[in-house]
C-alpha cells in the first residue's frame, strides 16, 4: 500500500510537471505613419586648417633587384 501512494504521487507530479501552459500577449498595433517633418538647417562650412610642416627628405641607398631563374 506504502509503495502504492508514492507511485500516485509520483504520477500525479510528474502530470503536472509537463503540463503545457499557453501565455497569450496582446501587442497594440500602431497606427499608420505621419507626415514627414521639414528637413533641418545645415550648418555652416568650417575654415581650412594649417598645413604642417615639410618632412627632411630620405637618404638615398643601393636597391639591389634579385631575378629568379625560370624553371
Amino acid at each position: 500500500m506504502k509503495h502504492l501512494i508514492i507511485a500516485a504521487l509520483f504520477s500525479a507530479l510528474a502530470l503536472t510537471a509537463c503540463e503545457e501552459k499557453t501565455n497569450v500577449v496582446n501587442v497594440p498595433v500602431p497606427g499608420p505613419a505621419g507626415p514627414t517633418g521639414a528637413t533641418g538647417k545645415t550648418g555652416d562650412e568650417g575654415a581650412q586648417g594649417a598645413e604642417g610642416n615639410k618632412g627632411e627628405a630620405g637618404s638615398s641607398s643601393e636597391t639591389t633587384v634579385i631575378v629568379a631563374p625560370a624553371n
